[in-house]
């Protein structure tokens, strides 16, 4: 996706400037995130061309007005959406055409609007979808101006004022990519284009692409085809003659084989570049671009999951699409950060939590190697808690087009090796009346993508009976939550049923379900990443995350990283009270060093040994316990430093230290990237840490911290991590918690050096820089 540059420079100026020359040449999608004018609340009269909005707020897109807060337990949102706001929003965005422009068809291409969104070109009604997480597309051609002076005007109204509406934070508002498209009237179908590589090996592969050209204008036309490698080479190239029939779709199939595939897969996450060309006679009148990954995957009931005939162990966490303090609208650089981190601790499978993911999230899946369980509902029409106005009133309407437009815009994503088709559904399953609505469901994802299998997250299905009534055993590839041994014990009387963990906990047993069943395919750990919502207040997050909204890790990311990291590990964790009581911390400062005495400590390891020290006197060395269960430690705490050293075969191979922090001295930071370019989606997290005067960090510190900025970059938000902090991220100051906080920070020019500075009272402050460059084309 071409990311702009300055986008609060653009002016009706650049849509005259590029609107005389853009649409000249062949296919060009514009990025149209740039200034939109917008409002809260209902507005009479907003859709029509000559409103006047010079009194709204001027934004740029992806925007989430839901996560400006405030929080507010009286918000009608309440536990599901987080306490945050919910009501009506209207944007509205004016360009003007050029007349040479005329003949050409134009849509408008929307990644995804929360919620129940009606758009409007000049007045005239597009249509409404009422899914807010759906990307779709709307033909604009009819209704346009063209020439010098004549403005058009996009309206969109997006309504959550129906609540609860989710069981989990949505946001509110065009909250992902917008995009103009021009093209000729013989063109590449929106979606049109499938490209599969069945049964591919690494001595060759073949390459089927499927495209449709519509709205054609009859005659003779060449089709152009090539296969681009992730170096740029040209690696195979075709090219046929091809008969266009006018007003109908034309569907065209090619084969291409490959010598010697560079193979997708988790370890090397090979990409090659489909470029489709259209051409009348000499003139190119259309091309299109898809990326695709040359890869094999497929379930087996006996040994779980394969890649390219490599078995694999799917360790796989849920994600909600929110990306903490930013909210819903999210940059691609949160996901990065956050993807980089769980691959860290040995992650490989994603499943979107419960709803179709924004299209660059799966991009960076597919260029990082992470293999994806690809969602489409929460609910049905059985309503859920704190979520009975949510899409249950409005699947019968709207199930069949959601789920058409969720498989025909991902199924070319190498990383998605299984669709699911809900989660914890409420609705009866009966067999085989219940077992209808999911076949339904099935049948079309089957029609648009037929190289994947199809599962669901099953609820309770000892007490629904769906392992006993033959729903289940109608299933590609079983998929439960939690209840592991049901699972099991489900299998193993059913052995050709192939099986998956669709939720699980972070505990010792469910991952001992996962490593020794062969059968079973993978797990998905509830959660990646803390969450907004699903909270009961003062709590705004849901905390059962890997990692928290900061990025922080947590007892649980420690140890499921000695659970499933290839690289020896080894941390060490405390009760946070004495003898036992608290929560667990990685610190070895208390709260109240006269009153802790009694510290209860674990270590986390996939060493073969560990043997942990108390200021340099050894307390004891302990094997691996064949159960991966963590090693013990009972002592009396003393000020100081507290060491594990990992040893395999006798030989230190990872260690971890902590030591007593003394009173708060002054602030360190640290940033995840030393550049950044000037586009929406481009971040780095700056994390300010309190520290005492030898540079440990003051666990126990609170701080406020201020951030500040030069104007070349700005903040984004910040956050802490604290699940009942409710002062919102929007400010550039925030309390630290346990010891830190973060800020995350966009470029604001084309070039030079960010600086920014962190200040809390009494205390030296910080500050680091950080480059602007070049966007990458």
């Amino acid at each position: 996706m071409k990311k702009h540059k300055n986008i609060k420079t653009y002016s009706l100026l650049f849509f005259l400037a590029f609107t005389t020359t853009v649409f000249a040449q062949v296919r060009k999608t514009i990025n149209f995130d740039a200034n939109w004018q917008f409002i809260k609340g209902e507005i009479a009269g907003a859709e029509k061309l000559d409103f006047n909005d010079k009194s709204w707020r001027t934004l740029d897109v992806p925007h989430d007005w839901s996560i400006e807060g405030p929080y507010d337990r009286e918000n009608p949102t309440a536990r599901g959406g987080g306490y945050l706001p919910a009501g009506i929003g209207w944007y509205r965005k004016t360009f003007q055409l050029d007349e040479a422009d005329s003949k050409k068809l134009f849509s408008i291409e929307f990644d995804g609007v929360m919620a129940n969104s009606e758009v409007w070109i000049n007045g005239k009604h597009l249509g409404k979808r009422p899914y807010g997480y759906i990307s779709f597309v709307y033909d604009l051609t009819p209704y346009l101006n063209f020439g010098k002076g004549k403005n058009n005007v996009i309206a969109v109204r997006a309504d959550n004022t129906i609540q609860p509406a989710s069981r989990y934070y949505t946001g509110a508002g065009i909250y992902r990519h917008v995009r103009l498209v021009a093209v000729n009237k013989t063109h590449f179908k929106h979606w049109g284009t499938q490209i599969t590589t069945p049964n591919p090996t690494a001595k060759k592969a073949v390459i089927n692409i499927k495209t449709e050209i519509e709205n054609g204008v009859a005659g003779t036309y060449k089709l152009q085809i090539d296969i681009i490698d992730n170096s740029g080479k040209v690696v195979k190239s075709i090219e046929s003659q091809e008969n266009i029939v006018a007003g109908k779709n034309n569907e065209l199939s090619k084969e291409i084989e490959i010598i010697n595939p560079k193979l997708w897969n988790i370890e090397a996450p090979n990409l090659y570049t489909v470029t489709t060309k259209l051409y009348s006679g000499k003139t190119l009148i259309d091309n299109e671009t898809t990326t695709i990954g040359i890869r094999n995957a497929e379930f087996r009931a006996e040994t779980g999951f394969w890649l390219n005939n490599k078995n694999y162990k799917i360790k796989g966490v849920c994600l909600h699409h929110d990306g903490g303090a930013v909210g819903a609208a999210v940059p691609l650089g949160v996901w990065k950060e956050r993807l980089k981190k769980l691959k860290e601790v040995g992650v490989n499978g994603i499943r979107t939590s419960h709803n179709p993911v924004a299209p660059e999230f799966l991009d960076l899946c597919d260029q990082m190697g992470f293999v994806v369980m690809d969602e489409t509902f929460d609910t049905w029409t059985a309503a859920k808690h704190n979520g009975e106005k949510g899409y249950n009133l409005n699947f019968k309407d709207w199930w069949e087009q959601d789920t058409k437009d969720m498989i025909l815009r991902d199924r070319n994503h190498p990383s998605i090796v299984i669709y699911s088709i809900g989660n914890e559904i409420h609705d009866n399953l009966s067999y085989p009346e219940g077992y209808k609505t999911y076949k339904m469901q099935e049948d079309v994802v089957k029609k648009y993508d037929n190289t994947r299998p199809v599962t669901m997250a099953l609820f309770r299905p000892a007490n629904s009976k769906v392992y006993l009534s033959g729903f289940a055993a109608q299933m590609d590839v079983v998929g439960q939550n939690y209840r592991e041994n049901e699972l099991i014990a489900a299998h193993e009387a059913n052995p050709t049923w192939k099986v998956i963990g669709t939720e699980n906990t972070h505990v010792l047993n469910q991952w001992l379900a996962l490593r020794d069943k062969p059968y079973m395919a993978g797990q998905f750990l509830w959660t990646g990443y803390d969450y907004l919502g699903e909270a009961d207040w003062p709590e705004t997050t849901n905390n059962q995350g890997l990692f928290d909204r900061a990025g922080n890790w947590k007892q649980q990311s420690l140890q499921r990283d000695s659970w499933w990291s290839e690289e020896p590990v080894v941390h060490i964790v405390r009760k946070s009270d004495n003898a036992g009581a608290g929560f667990w911390v990685a610190d070895w400062t208390p709260n109240d060093f006269d009153t802790y005495d009694n510290a209860k400590i674990n270590v986390y390891s996939n060493c073969d040994e560990v043997e942990l020290f108390l200021n340099d006197k050894s307390l004891g060395s302990l094997k691996k316990p064949a159960d991966d269960s963590p090693r013990e430690w009972n002592v009396t705490f003393e000020e100081g430093t507290i060491k594990a050293i990992g040893k395999n075969n006798g030989k230190i191979v990872a260690q971890e230290e902590h030591t007593s922090a003394g009173k708060p001295a002054k602030i360190i930071l640290t940033k995840s990237n030393a550049t950044v370019a000037n586009n929406w989606d481009d971040v780095t997290f700056i994390t300010a840490t309190i520290v005492d005067e030898k540079g440990i960090r003051c666990a126990n510190a609170d701080n406020l911290i201020k951030f500040s900025i030069t104007d070349s970059g700005k903040i984004v938000a910040v956050d802490n991590g604290n699940i009942i902090d409710h002062e919102g991220y929007q400010g550039p100051a925030t309390r630290a918690y346990q010891g830190s906080a973060i800020a995350i920070i966009k470029a604001a020019k084309d070039n030079g050096t960010i600086t920014i500075k962190a200040d809390v009272e009494g205390l030296t402050p910080g500050s680091i820089p950080v480059e602007i460059v070049a966007e990458k084309k």
